[in-house]
């Protein structure tokens, strides 16, 4: 058997072995792909999960290395929660997915790893998904009166408010946004992407070649 072998038998048993420990319903699928093990999670139970996969001795998930969220707006719900751990002992790494919607807070993870506080704060801040038992839940990487949720899909790529100094009031001030740069004209021709003609021809800017010059004898 290789080692490649080996490694999905070792995965498939730590999956049967979460199902088996666990509620029915709590895990809803189970997936291993490049070598992880991915479990989709009811978003009430993540907590409960996550401390099972910490304190079994089997498992031994010691470390949150991430939480990061997804936005699919054609989807219902909308948003997915990605937890990433890994286990030093066992040398195995394992993913955990939540789907839920903005208005339907995920439990805080920060009850089991202290870590989670960062991570949940910059999905609130970029994704607008909300943490139940957060014990401080706000912006993290944003300003102070943001408008919006930067990495949902449907927020504008220009934002909704133009930041700068005032030199004159030495202050930042918010402005609504213009997009003020005169049309260019751009010139894509680069002697960089390769020869098309002989090197003895010069290119305009145009893109036509006048004839090489003739050396005098």
């Amino acid at each position: 058997m290789t080692d490649k072998s080996l490694q999905h038998e070792k995965l498939e048993d730590l999956g049967a072995l979460v199902l088996n420990s666990l509620e029915d319903g709590i895990v809803k699928a189970k997936a291993i792909r490049l070598g992880e093990l991915t479990l989709e999670v009811e978003s009430e139970s993540i907590v409960v999960v996550l401390k099972f996969l910490r304190d079994d001795q089997n498992c031994r998930f010691k470390q949150l290395i991430d939480i990061c969220g997804i936005d699919f707006p054609d989807e219902d719900p909308r948003f997915e929660v990605v937890y990433n751990l890994l286990s030093l002992v066992h040398n195995t790494r394992i993913r955990l997915k939540v789907r839920t919607n903005s208005d339907n807070p995920v439990p805080s993870a920060t009850s089991v790893f202290s870590s989670a506080s960062w991570w949940e704060r910059e999905v609130w801040d970029m994704f607008g998904v909300t943490f139940s038992n957060h014990p401080d839940l706000r912006r993290l990487l944003t300003d102070y009166g943001f408008e919006g949720h930067p990495l949902r899909k449907d927020f504008p790529l220009t934002g909704h408010v133009e930041l700068r100094y005032d030199q004159k009031t030495s202050r930042v001030s918010y402005e609504p946004v213009q997009l003020q740069q005169e049309y260019r004209n751009f010139d894509f021709l680069s002697p960089w992407e390769g020869m098309t003609g002989l090197i003895s021809d010069t290119t305009q800017n145009d893109g036509s070649k006048e004839p090489a010059k003739k050396s005098k004898s």
